[in-house]
């Protein structure tokens, strides 16, 4: 967020935090279930532990007491970061959320670009202008403007970078599931050099 919204910003984002229901995913009511498997709460777990090393302010909401032993992340916010900690340079894929403040167009453009990866990115504005001049220039293989994730099918998915090679989505996905192969055939007598042969070597 900008510098000068970034306090009363982050303490709305903290009560949001306080509210958001983690449950069983079959419940209607819950909105952040369970990590899909123990590899992959554990990753999740270590980025959080090592932003705490980093000196990083963690605030998390709860999870209730019955799901202690599943593989529930609490809502995560990772407070005063920098750009160079891995929290902010490495794709976390879970319910944690890198804070950090920006004092101009040019300066956020330059954060979001100065990362390995560039799956997805998202800008919020009132100004359309500036949102389709910001999303141009984030490098990500998608951009989505006052939206969340909302596509058709028939568009491109994929990221740039380190976040993957090509596209799936409509057309674009028979080019990236199809393995190309060329066979080359002579349909009629095609000189080949022949190193090493004799005059007396008779064929």
């Amino acid at each position: 967020m900008h510098e000068s919204i970034a306090s009363e910003f982050i303490e709305r984002l903290k009560a949001r935090v306080d509210n958001i229901r983690v449950g069983d995913p079959l419940d209607e009511a819950t909105e952040i279930g369970p990590l899909i498997h123990r590899n992959h709460y554990d990753h999740v777990k270590s980025h959080i532990h090592q932003a705490k090393e980093d000196g990083v302010t963690v605030y998390q909401g709860n999870v209730p007491a019955e799901y202690d032993l599943g593989c529930f992340i609490p809502p995560t916010l990772l407070l005063n970061t920098d750009q160079t900690m891995r929290a902010v340079q490495e794709e976390i894929f879970g319910p944690v959320l890198t804070v950090m403040t920006f004092t101009d167009e040019a300066d956020v453009i330059e954060r979001a670009n100065d990362v390995r990866y560039g799956l997805a990115g998202y800008v919020w504005t009132n100004d359309m202008k500036r949102g389709h001049r910001v999303a141009a220039a984030v490098n990500a293989g998608m951009l989505w403007v006052n939206a969340q994730n909302v596509r058709d099918l028939r568009t491109p998915f994929g990221g740039s970078k380190q976040s993957g090679i090509g596209r799936e989505g409509g057309h674009y996905a028979f080019e990236f599931y199809t393995e190309v192969q060329i066979i080359h055939v002579a349909l009629n007598d095609h000189p080949i050099p022949q190193f090493g042969k004799t005059n007396r070597e008779v064929h």
